[in-house]
């Protein structure tokens, strides 16, 4: 077994990043649960120290109480959705997320125009599901560090987050139950690390695991996605949570780059190991097999070809685009002769690497400006 299978084997539970097999046979047991409980074994820290002593989280306390936003007045809610429409529209534009050349001798083949939008439509719902699930993580992550992180300007700045995330859950809930007719249930990729992060007891790596990690991610997402459709009110709520979340990421990246300044080599491991298998599980969660399932196609079918698939890829690459460059700047990357460098290049998407960092480019998420497109600065 290589070095390289070995770190596989103890960090994701399988020696092939790549493992169809491993990858589909994590799912949800009960697809029925409501309540999901985990473990949470953390000294809440009081801090009797209320000097400003970090001037650069106390500006982004002060950004956070000025960019509040209430999403039931914000949004226009009336907006009529005809979601049908609306994906053929997004399809016409930009295609249906992977391209269908690649599945020649699979039932894809046999697909028309109807079951392409119909694959559109719950690969919409399943990924706006995701989302709102992610955002329950992180409404409960954020309360966590309020509890946790020992610093005065970081407890102020993370209940700013507790209420951003209250909101991003009450609008992705309303959205898919009102215009869309409900959602899925959270994939079982997404909440084995949801679990994995609120276990940790180290107040640090609640932080790499929601702010940087799940949080890069989904700015990431958010943006190919306000890009990309047409629906207007899905696109207006989605700028207003990508302003709160480049915001969410910085806190993150700026906590942790003074947090890992000072640690070991071996501490500075754990943390690239942890950031390595939060990547995988959130690439793994992309592979959409409920949405497979719910159309009547066996993912063990399609999987291997959709990991092939180059449309698939490009968009799977893209989503880290936030991760890596934030990874860079807290010195993951290359500390330990580069261990989470390599796993990056592994996976293909080590070419991130100097696109800007979030910690610097947070204010052009600002509501009143115009989002940044998805491309290198």
């Amino acid at each position: 077994m290589s070095i390289t299978e070995k770190d596989n084997q103890d960090i994701i539970g399988r020696e092939d990043l790549n493992d169809i097999e491993a990858i589909l046979s994590v799912t949800n047991t009960d697809v029925d649960e409501v309540l999901h409980a985990v473990r949470d074994d953390s000294d809440a820290l009081f801090t009797w120290d209320y000097s400003l002593a970090r001037p650069n989280l106390r500006r982004l306390y002060e950004k956070a109480k000025t960019g509040q936003w209430n999403g039931t007045t914000d949004l226009p809610w009336e907006t009529p959705v005809d979601i049908e429409a609306t994906i053929a529209a997004d399809q016409a534009a930009i295609g249906a997320g992977i391209d269908p050349s690649q599945y020649a001798d699979t039932p894809l083949a046999k697909w028309g125009e109807k079951e392409w939008v119909e694959f559109g439509i719950e690969g919409r719902r399943w990924s706006l599901s995701q989302f709102l699930h992610g955002e329950q993580g992180a409404l409960l992550c954020t309360a966590k560090i309020t509890e946790t992180v020992p610093w005065y300007d970081a407890k102020l700045y993370a209940s700013t987050q507790v209420v951003d995330e209250a909101r991003h859950v009450e609008v992705f809930a309303r959205y898919l139950e009102e215009k869309l007719g409900g959602g899925y249930q959270v994939n079982a990729h997404l909440r084995m690390l949801l679990d994995d992060i609120i276990k940790d007891s180290r107040w640090d790596m609640t932080y790499l695991g929601m702010q940087v990690m799940v949080e890069g991610l989904a700015l990431a997402a958010f943006g190919f996605m306000h890009q990309l459709t047409g629906e207007p009110l899905l696109k207006q709520l989605l700028r207003y949570v990508m302003s709160d979340e480049a915001r969410h990421v910085a806190f993150g990246v700026l906590s942790l780059q003074e947090a890992y300044a000072g640690m070991t080599d071996a501490e500075i491991k754990e943390r690239q190991e942890f950031a390595y298998e939060a990547s995988v599980r959130m690439r793994d969660r992309f592979l959409q097999q409920e949405v497979w399932e719910k159309m009547g196609v066996k993912p063990k079918e399609i999987v291997p070809l959709v990991l092939q698939d180059p449309t698939r890829m490009m968009f799977q690459q893209m989503l880290f685009a936030k991760i890596v460059p934030n990874c860079k700047k807290l010195g993951l990357l290359d500390r330990n002769d580069g261990w989470l460098r390599h796993r990056y290049e592994e996976m293909g998407v080590i070419q991130f690497e100097d696109w800007e960092n979030t910690g610097d480019e947070y204010l052009q998420f600002e509501l009143g400006k115009d989002a940044p497109p998805p491309v290198p600065h």
